[in-house]
């Protein structure tokens, strides 16, 4: 299993932020080699990805959502692969994303690309042009607002 944690700061209000990267099939558009992401219901994504020439997709669950705060998510299909984003608001036009995410390299070419650093390097490069993306437009394409509470949380009052 590896892992990888990166953060960014990017200098728009935590909300705008958090309600861009609620967009996910929007993802394509900032993070290389995701091909596809096909939001199925509110809980459900399907991504299509390429690394290192090999194509696949796979089924996600995103596990908590809490607006401004959290989106967290694990892969249902068999394949090992779960993170959390979360946004920290720096200041009122200024918000951190920090990205966890653990995956396990299926193959040849995800195990060397794994090796030489190049996912954590392709995780590094998608928050940057996420930056850029965000900040560029200065205001989010859409947004989902409603949570999803994780398994075992107690009702929130």
């Amino acid at each position: 299993m590896s892992e990888v944690q990166r953060h960014v700061d990017v200098n728009c209000p935590v909300s705008t932020v958090y309600n861009q990267f609620t967009q996910f099939e929007e993802f394509p558009k900032f993070m290389a080699g995701v091909k596809q992401v096909h939001q199925l219901d509110a809980k459900t994504l399907h991504w299509e990805i390429e690394i290192g020439g090999v194509r696949r997709d796979f089924d996600a669950k995103i596990t908590e959502q809490i607006p401004d705060k959290r989106i967290a998510w694990k892969s249902i299909d068999g394949k090992t692969q779960a993170g959390v984003v979360d946004f920290h608001r720096l200041s009122a036009d200024k918000t951190r994303v920090n990205l966890q995410m653990a995956y396990d390299p299926e193959g040849f070419a995800e195990n060397a690309a794994d090796l030489l650093g190049i996912i954590t390097t392709r995780v590094k490069g998608d928050l940057g042009r996420f930056k850029e993306f965000i900040e560029s437009r200065g205001r989010e394409t859409g947004a989902w607002r409603g949570e999803i509470k994780a398994p075992g949380d107690a009702p929130r009052r």
